[in-house]
């Protein structure tokens, strides 16, 4: 093949070194030359040609082959898709049931708890209502005795007080009796006191006046050598 490529490329360089006709496109080329190439190369071309050929077959066969084993292939992948999708739907279809029977026992369990949730409330209803039945009657009950024994403890208060409002009443009259005793008894004291305090002020007032006449006259005395007869009588009483 490469004997090909090398006689083509010697024949394009003869042609392009070739002598020109005047006033023509064709030119003179060496004909022993041009044959000699030309022979060369169809010495070369059945070979490379049946190489080609034979690579162009063995291709051919290649891609029968890949074709073949494509188209098995996919036959393959097709079944195999299809029966993993059986698989799949059939254990879709397993787990859709076990989910729903589950979801039923669930949901008959669930029945089962709330009918008993029910039955206990009901039940401890019922209890809470007579234990709160019994103790509100205890309680009323406990209320009606409080009750009586207040009212008989108040009335017992009651006559106590009244009785006590009795003493009081005395007590009270008997206070006002020794407050008015103590009024008077002060009265008269204080009256005997005043007595006393206004004898004693007249007596003291007599004895100032005697005092005082004997120290006039004891200063008037004193003075009458030196008075040059004037008489000064000094008199307090005046």
């Amino acid at each position: 093949m490469y004997r090909v490529f090398e006689a083509l490329d010697e024949l394009v360089t003869i042609v392009e070194e070739a002598r020109g006709v005047p006033m023509t496109a064709s030119c003179v080329v060496p004909r022993g030359d041009v044959l000699e190439l030309l022979d060369d190369v169809r010495d070369a071309l059945p070979g490379e040609v049946d190489d080609a050929q034979d690579v162009l077959d063995k291709r051919d066969e290649l891609i029968t082959k890949a074709r073949h084993e494509a188209e098995t292939t996919v036959t393959g992948a097709n079944a195999e898709a299809e029966r993993t999708i059986s698989d799949a739907a059939a254990e879709a279809d397993r787990l859709v049931a076990e989910a729903r029977a589950r979801a039923e026992q669930m949901l008959a369990d669930a029945h089962n708890e709330a009918d008993r949730t029910v039955a206990a409330g009901q039940a401890e209803y019922q209890n809470l209502t007579e234990r709160s039945r019994a103790e509100s009657e205890r309680m009323i009950q406990a209320g009606r005795d409080a009750y009586d024994r207040a009212i008989d403890e108040g009335r017992a208060e009651q006559a106590r007080l009244v009785a006590q409002t009795e003493v009081v009443q005395a007590a009270h009259a008997e206070a006002a009796r020794i407050v008015d005793e103590a009024h008077g008894e002060a009265d008269r004291q204080r009256a005997d006191c005043d007595a006393y305090v206004d004898g004693k002020l007249a007596e003291f007032s007599e004895l100032l006046a005697t005092t005082l006449r004997t120290v006039d006259s004891g200063r008037n005395h004193l003075r009458a050598p030196t008075s040059l007869g004037r008489n000064t009588v000094y008199d307090y009483q005046a």
